[in-house]
């Protein structure tokens, strides 16, 4: 019997989408910024200390007081959340992004670029 010669059709993978189509990768390339530096700024930038836990203590204290006043803030507290890991990968792809977590990439970009001397952003210009 003769061996029948089997053909097999390679599948091309789907067209993945490419880092460069958002505008946040776009101006982090052009600006030499690697997305683990925009990670670890936020990490540096928003993680609560002793004077934001102050603040959130004093505000739950006048809570449960009445409302007699507000207690006198000089700013708001830090949040206390960081930008993750995923939540950069789904910023780059151009995948949905919350509010409070597009703040915190700007946050954190623009402590980069004042660092690297350079002019401050806003949000439409990466989002």
């Amino acid at each position: 019997m003769a061996a029948k010669k089997t053909e097999k059709t390679e599948k091309k993978p789907a067209a993945a989408p490419k880092a460069h189509d958002t505008k946040l990768a776009t101006f982090l390339s052009s600006k030499k910024i690697d997305p683990r530096r925009v990670i670890s700024a936020s990490h540096a930038l928003e993680t609560l200390q002793p004077e934001d836990r102050k603040i959130k203590l004093n505000r739950r204290n006048a809570k449960g007081e009445g409302s007699e006043g507000k207690p006198k803030e000089e700013r708001k507290p830090r949040s206390g959340r960081a930008v993750t890991r995923r939540a950069m990968d789904a910023a780059l792809s151009g995948k949905s992004v919350s509010g409070p977590t597009k703040n915190r990439i700007v946050r954190a970009v623009n402590h980069l670029l004042e660092q690297k001397k350079g002019e401050k952003i806003d949000l439409r210009a990466l989002f």
